[in-house]
C-alpha cells in the first residue's frame, strides 16, 4: 500500500510540474532556409494584464536570445499600444526601421474561471484496508464525513502563437496552447517560451 501511494504520489507531482501544453500546432508546407536576422515578439493581451504580456515577451524573446538569435519585445521597443491605429504599410515600414524581419506574437484567445469544491477527504481506501473491522471503517469514515471541505478557483488559459515572415508576409507556423492554473504569471511566461520554441525547433522554424 505504501509502495502504491508513494508512486501515486510522484505522479501528481510530475503532473504538477506542467501546467501548459499544445493543442494544435501548424507550418507551412515550404519553409526558408534563412535564419532571421531580428525577430520582435509582439503581445496582444488586454491591458488588465499588462505585467503578463511584459513576462510572456520577455520569457520568449530569452528563449530566442538562447538559441542564438536577435529578438526583441514589442512592449519595451515601442510600448503597450505597438501598432495601434497604423496601415499595413505604416506597421512593416516601423518594423523595416528597426531591422525586424520576424514577427511572433502571443495572443490571450480566452480565459475561464472555474470554481470547484474539494471535499475534506478525496483519497480512496481500499476494502481490505478499514472494512474488515468496525472500529477501521468508523474512523476512517468519521473522517471523510467531518473534515471540512474548501472551494477552490481554477484558472485556464488558451493561446495563440503565430510566426510571420516579414519580407514576404508569409505566416510560416501556427500553435494553439491550453495552460491550466499556473502558479504565477513568472511561471506561466517561463514554461510557455520554452514549450512554444521547443516546437518551432523542432518543426524545422529556428536555423
Amino acid at each position: 500500500m505504501k509502495t502504491l501511494m508513494m508512486y501515486f504520489g510522484l505522479f501528481v507531482l510530475t503532473m504538477g510540474c506542467t501546467t501548459s501544453r499544445i493543442t494544435h500546432s501548424w507550418k507551412a508546407a515550404s519553409l526558408p532556409s534563412k535564419k532571421y536576422t531580428k525577430i520582435m515578439v509582439v503581445g496582444l493581451i488586454q491591458d488588465s494584464d499588462r505585467n503578463l504580456r511584459g513576462k510572456m515577451e520577455n520569457h520568449l524573446v530569452g528563449d530566442l536570445s538562447a538559441r542564438g538569435y536577435s529578438a526583441i519585445s514589442s512592449l519595451e521597443a515601442y510600448g503597450p499600444k505597438s501598432f495601434e491605429r497604423m496601415t499595413e504599410a505604416e506597421a512593416l515600414n516601423k518594423l523595416d526601421t528597426g531591422a525586424v524581419d520576424g514577427v511572433i506574437t502571443i495572443v490571450l484567445l480566452d480565459k475561464e474561471r472555474e470554481r470547484h469544491y474539494v471535499p475534506g477527504r478525496v483519497y480512496y481506501s481500499p476494502y481490505v484496508v478499514y472494512h474488515r473491522r468496525f472500529w477501521g471503517y468508523y474512523t476512517t469514515i468519521y473522517d471523510r464525513i467531518y473534515t471540512p471541505g474548501y472551494y477552490t478557483v481554477d484558472t485556464k488559459y488558451f493561446w495563440e502563437s503565430n510566426f510571420y515572415d516579414i519580407t514576404t508576409k508569409e505566416l510560416l507556423y501556427s500553435v494553439q496552447t491550453r495552460s491550466f492554473d499556473p502558479g504565477s504569471a513568472e511561471a506561466l511566461a517561463h514554461e510557455y517560451g520554452k514549450i512554444i520554441i521547443d516546437d518551432m525547433d523542432k518543426n524545422g522554424i529556428l536555423k
